[in-house]
Parts: structure tokens; sequence; C-alpha cells
């Protein structure tokens, strides 16, 4: 009876020993279907540098995971370097923050779609980001047509192409302004006006600065926007 006492103590010791806790604050996992090798890094962005938090050496299994520790919620980058000679589509943004995220994705269409949850804040970052790619692909679009009717030397054609697209331009830079107000809760809200729009007219960037509430004017990124506009 004794032996078996020990030998049940002894395999909750052993079990204990092969269970890793988690010892920051986020933790990110997941798997990139099809990657047989390759190294995943997690950077994080300081000044303008891109920084490895983590790296983690992937070879013949896709699933991956990072324990790491953040401040606030804040962008991440999920790097991919993979063995096919292809230095694009090998970056996702996360707007991470305290927690557990989930992160899907196949090795050839990296960051074209990963399935992320787990952060409220990358939610509503990722329905802004849905919304500014229509946009950026119709900009594309009449670009590629201005071309074509400028090879044709067909002036007025580019002019009402030119017309279209800065009509574009404008839809786009009031969906950004009106996306930010609408969730001024949220730490995207200041990082749009900083980072994704740091163009627009100083008076809209205003605008959305003094509707944050002083946890989010106070983030890293309403600092941000804060000397931004110091500068105008």
């Amino acid at each position: 009876m004794k032996k078996l006492y020990a030998l049940i103590t002894l395999s909750f010791i052993i079990a204990s020993c092969n269970t890793t806790s988690p010892t920051g604050n986020l933790q990110i996992q997941g798997t990139i279907k099809g990657l047989k090798k390759g190294t995943l890094y997690l950077q994080q962005l300081q000044d303008t540098l891109l920084v490895a938090l983590d790296s983690i050496q992937i070879n013949g299994d896709g699933n991956f995971a990072f324990d790491t520790t953040i401040d606030e919620a804040q962008i991440l980058y999920l790097n991919l370097e993979k063995k096919d000679n292809n230095e694009f589509n090998d970056r996702i943004r996360i707007f991470a923050e305290p927690g557990k995220i989930s992160v899907n994705t196949s090795w050839n269409t990296f960051d074209i779609s990963p399935e992320i949850s787990g952060s409220t804040s990358h939610e509503v970052f990722e329905n802004f980001q849905k919304m500014m790619s229509r946009f950026n692909n119709k900009n594309l679009e009449l670009i590629q047509q201005a071309l074509s009717y400028s090879q044709e030397g067909n002036q007025k054609a580019m002019d009402s192409l030119i017309e279209l697209n800065n009509k574009n331009e404008l839809r786009r830079y009031l969906f950004a302004i009106n996306y930010a107000l609408n969730h001024k809760e949220s730490v995207v809200a200041p990082y749009i006006a900083a980072v994704e729009i740091p163009e627009a007219n100083p008076k809209f960037l205003d605008s959305i600065y003094r509707v944050l509430p002083a946890p989010v004017a106070n983030s890293r990124y309403g600092k941000q926007l804060k000397s931004l506009l110091s500068q105008e």
C-alpha cells in the first residue's frame, strides 16, 4: 500500500513538472496549417524598429505558443520566416491585450485571412481594417484604369478617374474619423488617428483626441496622437 501511495505521489510530481504555467499576462497560441519548417517571431514596434520579444523554431508541426507580458493593449506582430524563398505574406498585425489570444492561419496565406480571437481590441481593429481595405482596393482599381488611359493619351478619362479617386480618398478619411469617434472608448481610436491617418486635417484628429476618456488618452497611442497634434 505504501509503495502504491509513493507511486501515485511520484506521478503527480512528474505531471506537475511537465506542465508549464503561464508566467506573463498574455498568451498567444495557434496553428499555421501546412507549415513544416520555419521561424515564427513575436515582434513589437519600439520607436521605429520591430524588435523580437520571442521566437519559435517550427519543424514538422505548425502549432505555436507565446507567453509574454505587455503593459497595455497594443499592436504586436507575428512575423514568419519560412523556407520558401518568399519574403511576402509573412507578417500579421494583432491588436493584443492581456489575456489569451488564438491565431489560426495557413503557411501560404499567412497574413491574408488569419482567424484571430480573444482580443476585444483586435475585433474593433479588424472591422476597421475590413472597411479600409475596400477603399484601398478601389484606389488601386482607379490607378490601374488611369494608367491604361494614360497610355492611350485620353486626358479627359484620366481627369474623371482622378476626381473619382479624390472622392474615394475623402470617403476613406471620413470613415476612419467617424469610426474612431464611434469607438472612443477603445485604444484603437487614437491608433487609427495617429498611425492610420496621421496626414488628415489636424482639426479632425484633434476632434478625436478631445473625446477620448482619460485612460485612452493616456495610453501609448493616445500620447502618440497628442504628440502628433503638438507638432502641427
